[in-house]
Formats: structure tokens, sequence, C-alpha cells
């Protein structure tokens, strides 16, 4: 059996096409992705100069609290400073911490370098003077004060560097490549889209709520006039669908996760601005519309099938390509997690070789948050569903989910929760396709 599946999954495989080559030549097209906007520092540098300021002030702290001993504060202020001697004097710690703080602020936050030779330098010099100044000074005789402030700058110091290294410079690295991809992907010129597709076109069969082929956003606005919050839920939409360009364009950089025995991957990607965002990838056994239109065109259908939400509800219909949704997702983790509910706006878009609904987090007057559920709140995301130019009877189905589940969860049963609840979806999502198609049958 296992073998005969693995024949099914190795044939479809062959019959799609290949996702990255795909993704390179449309996902970028200018109509789709505009030109990204950068952060002036990113959130990861802001954090480090924090720490880096929280070095300062707990140095100073701990400082403070070792002059108002014994004799005052007064005293043992005018003996460590006026009266310095390298032996017994904790102030030079204090210097020390403080020229930490000031080098490491100008060359990060001011001068915003991406090097790690400042830090470096605030490194080397701190640890060779704390090590020498345990060797020949008096601190030691001190009490617990004479041990601390050596110990805490020297460690302090280190996780500086450490921080730096490790986080700051290589997520802004990677953050600096997405800038540069998608910049280079915003003014690439279009391949393959001849000029009878708009950006807003996409088909929905009888039932459904969208236009003709022959619709597009400026078509669906010219019906009626839009508000200022159904404008600024079209722009959201837009901006959703953005992101989910810039993820299917990034297939390479996919970092492979989870795997189960049906050969659905669940990978994970960093996205800029936006954290941790998971990707499920499955082959379906059946054509792209039957997937389009049970998971993208009858969100509030779903609860039929899907085990994992237990309510859908379209709150707005903005127009044809977006609307808001209201979804409550059932508990995960063996109850662990209770269950949540979201206010999504979503986008639709039918493109030659694939169907996208994108989504994100929004408010609706009609939904504010209730206290039987935790609102979670999703980043940018949604479905993908990829044809085959080989074989019609088969597609690729994709989820990409960025989500925050609020509450206080360990960030390890979020990531294992995230996986387990993706392969129960496509499951019950396979389900649901063998029924339509035993139904529809002969």
């Amino acid at each position: 059996m296992s073998k005969f599946r693995g024949d099914i999954q190795a044939d479809l495989e062959r019959s799609l096409p290949s996702f990255a080559s795909l993704s390179q030549s449309q996902a970028f097209s200018p109509q789709y992705c505009p030109a990204p906007r950068r952060k002036l520092i990113s959130d990861v540098r802001r954090t480090f100069c924090l720490f880096v300021t929280f070095d300062l002030l707990f140095v100073s702290l701990l400082w403070i609290i070792e002059l108002n001993t014994n004799s005052g504060i007064g005293k043992n202020l005018e003996s460590e400073v006026i009266d310095y001697k390298f032996t017994s004097s904790f102030f030079d710690i204090f210097l020390l911490a403080f020229f930490r703080f000031f080098v490491l602020l100008l060359g990060y936050a001011l001068l915003r370098l991406r090097h790690w030779w400042v830090i470096a330098v605030t490194t080397l010099v701190s640890s060779v003077f704390l090590i020498v100044k345990v060797i020949m000074s008096e601190l030691l005789t001190k009490g617990a004060f004479g041990y601390l402030l050596p110990i805490v700058s020297f460690v302090i110091a280190w996780l500086e560097t450490w921080f730096l290294d490790f986080k700051v410079l290589t997520q802004e690295a990677e953050e600096e490549r997405w800038y540069l991809a998608a910049q280079a992907a915003a003014i690439r010129p279009p391949l393959l889209y001849p000029s009878a597709l708009s950006d807003g076109q996409f088909y929905s069969p009888p039932e459904s709520f969208a236009g003709s082929d022959n619709d597009s956003d400026s078509e669906g606005i010219g019906r009626k006039a839009l508000s200022v919050q159904e404008s600024e839920y079209i722009r959201q939409g837009k901006e959703a669908m953005e992101v989910l360009d810039q993820i299917l364009a990034q297939e390479a950089n996919w970092k492979l996760d989870k795997s189960n025995e049906a050969g659905d991957k669940v990978y994970s990607i960093e996205v800029p601005f936006h954290g941790k965002t998971y990707i499920l990838k499955a082959l379906m056994q059946c054509p792209a519309e039957l997937v389009y239109q049970e998971v993208i065109l009858q969100p509030e259908k779903m609860v039929i099938w899907n085990k994992t939400i237990s309510a859908c509800q379209i709150l707005q219909r903005v127009e044809d390509n977006t609307l808001i949704s209201y979804d409550v997702a059932t508990g995960a983790a063996g109850g662990v997690v209770s269950a949540r509910d979201f206010v999504n706006v979503r986008r639709i878009e039918r493109r030659k070789d694939r169907y996208l609904s994108s989504g994100m987090a929004t408010m609706h007057n009609s939904k504010p948050p209730m206290h039987k559920y935790i609102r979670g709140e999703n980043g940018p995301g949604g479905f993908v569903v990829l044809k085959s130019s080989r074989n019609p009877t088969v597609c690729t189905f994709l989820w990409i989910l960025n989500t925050d589940l609020k509450g206080r969860l360990p960030r390890y049963l979020i990531h294992q929760s995230l996986a387990a609840t993706m392969f129960q979806f496509v499951y019950h999502l396979r389900q649901r396709v063998n029924e339509v198609c035993c139904s529809s049958a002969p």
C-alpha cells in the first residue's frame, strides 16, 4: 500500500509544474506587487538598543545600591569618584557600562552600522578591563557587590555580542534580501500575463458572489460609491495579496518542518515585519476548480466538512473581490489551546494558472471581541490552488498561515498545534473532495 501511494505521489509531482518557476515569472508582476516600504530601523535592532540601555541602567542601579551601604551614599560617592582608586572603586565599572551604551547606540542606532566590529571593540575592552580589575583590585573583600558588579557587567557585554551577531545582523540580512528581491520584482515587466487579464479578475460559478470574467476592480468600484472603511478593507486585501505573492516567490527558502504519510508537508519561513509563517503544501487528486469552489468561494459552507472550525460567517461583501468573514477555530492540542475567533478581510483573485484567496485580520462593527472566545489575529496569508498544465485532474493546494493566537501559550505548543491543525484541515478537505466526486459520478 505504501509503495502504491508513493507511485501516485511521484506521478502527481511529475504532472505538476514547478511552483518556483511559476512564482519567479508571475508572482512579482508590478500589477501584483508594488515596491515595498522599508522601515528606518528594524524591530530587532530596536530591541537590541533597548537591551543596551538596560545594561547601563542595571549596572547604575547596582552601583547606587552599593553606594548607599555602610557610611552612606554621600561619603561613598566622594570616596569612589573624587578619591578614585583602581583597586577599590566601582566607579570605573559604571563608566565601562556608559562606554558600551554610548558606543553601541552611536554605531547601531544613530549610524545604523551593519557590521560586528563595534560590538567586538566594546566587548573586548570590557572583558580585558574586568579581568584585570578582578585580578588586581580589592573588590572581592567588599562582600557581595565585589562579585556581583564585575560578573553582571561581563555577562551583559557578551549577551549583547550574541544578540547582535546571531539575531540582529542575521535577521536584517534576511530582510535586506527580501527587500531587494521584492524591489527588483516590482520593476520587472510582466512576462506571462496577456493584456486581457486584470488585477481583480476572477471567475466564479453560479451562486457565488463574484462577477464575470470581464470584471475588474475599477468596474466593481464604479458600480457603487465606497465608504472610507470599505476602501480600507480593499487596501488591506491587496496588501495581504502582495505579501502572499512574495511568500510564493520565495519557495526555495521555505524550511521543511513536518510531513505526514499522505505526503503533505508543512514548511515555515520568516517574513520580514510579519514573523514566522507556515505553508501547507498538498497534492490533490481533483481538478483545481473543485478545491477553488469548496475552500475559496464558499467559506461559510466550510463548517459542513471542516472539523477545525466551528463557525464561519460572511459579515460583509465589500465588492466582487473583497469580503469580511468571521471564523471560530476549534480548540487544539487536546484542549490545551482553547477556541479562538477571528475577523478577517479576504481578497479573491483568479489568474492564468492559479486561484488565490488572501486575507489578514481586520475589525468590523458587527463582531467586536467577546468574552466567550479569545480574539486571535491573522497576519497576511491565505489559500492558493495551483493548476496543472499537464493533468487537469490534479492540482496543488497551499495554505499560508501567519497567526497570533494571543493568550499565554508556550511557543513550542503553538508550533505543534498549528502544524497538526493544517494536516487535519487537508485530511477533511480530501474527504470532502471524495464525497463531491462520488456524488457527481454517474
